[in-house]
C-alpha cells in the first residue's frame, strides 16, 4: 500500500486522538460511582424485599392486635353486664345466681388469658415495627447515597464528555484528506488490535507491541520507500517511520 509519508505521520495524530478518546470512554464506563451505584442498588433491592416482607408481618400483627382488643372488650362487656344484673338483683333464683357466679369466674380467667395473649401480640408488634423502621432507615440512607453518587457520576461524565467532544472536533481536521485505503486499514487494525492501528517506529522498536525489531528487518525498512506503508512483522500494525525511528546509519 502506498501513502505519502506526511499522511502516515498525520495518521499518528489520529491514533493519538483515538487512543485518548478510548481512554476517556473507558474512564467514563469505569467511574467508581457506577460500580458503587450498582452494588448499592442491588443491596437496596434486597433490603426493600425484606421491608416488604416485614410490612406484611407488621400488618398481620396489627390486625391480630385489633382482634385481641375486640375479644377482650367483648368479654369485659359481658362481665360488666352480668355484674350489673347481679348488683341490680335481677337474678333471684339461687341456681341461676350460682351459675352466673361461676360464669363470672370463668369470664375473669378468660379475660386474663386474652390480655396475656394481647400483651404478647403487642410485644411482637413492637419488635416487628422496630425492625421495619430499621429497614426503612436503611432504604432512606441508600436513597440519599444513591442521589449523591448520581450527582458525582453526572459531574464527572459531563467533564469527560466535554473532552470527548473536543477530541472529536480535533479529529476531523487531523483525518481530513488521508487516503481512504490507509484509513480503512487503520480502522480495521484498530478494531482487532486493542484500539491501536498505527504505531510509531521509535528507536528500532514498535510502540504498538513494544517489541524490538532485528537488524535484518531494520535494513528492509530502511530500504523501503517513504511512501510505502510498512507493517510490523510481530503485530501487523501500521508502522510509521519518524526521525526517532533509529533508521539512520551511523
Amino acid at each position: 500500500m502506498k501513502a505519502p509519508a506526511e499522511a502516515q505521520l498525520r495518521l499518528l495524530d489520529v491514533q493519538r486522538i483515538d487512543s485518548r478518546a478510548d481512554q476517556l470512554r473507558h474512564q467514563r464506563a469505569s467511574l467508581p460511582e457506577i460500580a458503587e451505584i450498582a452494588t448499592l442498588t442491588a443491596g437496596r433491592e434486597e433490603v426493600n424485599d425484606q421491608r416488604r416482607d416485614q410490612q406484611v408481618v407488621v400488618d398481620d400483627l396489627t390486625a391480630a392486635q385489633r382482634k385481641a382488643d375486640v375479644d377482650v372488650e367483648q368479654v369485659k362487656a359481658r362481665r360488666t353486664r352480668d355484674n350489673d344484673r347481679m348488683a341490680q338483683g335481677l337474678v333471684t333464683n339461687p341456681k341461676d345466681l350460682e351459675r352466673m357466679q361461676h360464669e363470672l369466674a370463668s369470664l375473669e380467667r378468660r379475660i386474663g388469658t386474652l390480655e396475656d395473649e394481647e400483651l404478647e401480640i403487642m410485644e411482637q408488634l413492637e419488635e416487628a415495627q422496630a425492625r421495619l423502621d430499621e429497614l426503612e432507615q436503611k432504604l432512606t440512607g441508600s436513597d440519599e447515597r444513591l442521589a449523591e453518587l448520581a450527582v458525582q457520576r453526572d459531574e464527572k461524565t459531563a467533564i469527560i464528555d466535554h473532552e470527548l467532544a473536543a477530541l472529536e472536533t480535533e479529529r476531523g481536521p487531523a483525518a481530513e484528506g488521508l487516503p481512504a485505503d490507509l484509513v480503512a486499514l487503520y480502522d480495521k487494525l484498530r478494531s482487532s488490535k486493542n484500539g491501536v492501528g498505527a504505531a510509531e517506529l521509535r528507536q528500532r522498536r514498535c510502540t504498538g507491541c513494544q517489541i524490538g525489531i532485528d537488524n535484518a528487518e531494520i535494513g528492509v525498512i530502511r530500504a523501503t520507500p517513504e511512501d510505502t506503508v510498512v507493517r510490523c512483522e510481530e503485530c501487523s500494525r501500521i508502522l510509521v517511520r519518524t526521525a526517532e525511528s533509529g533508521l539512520t546509519v551511523s
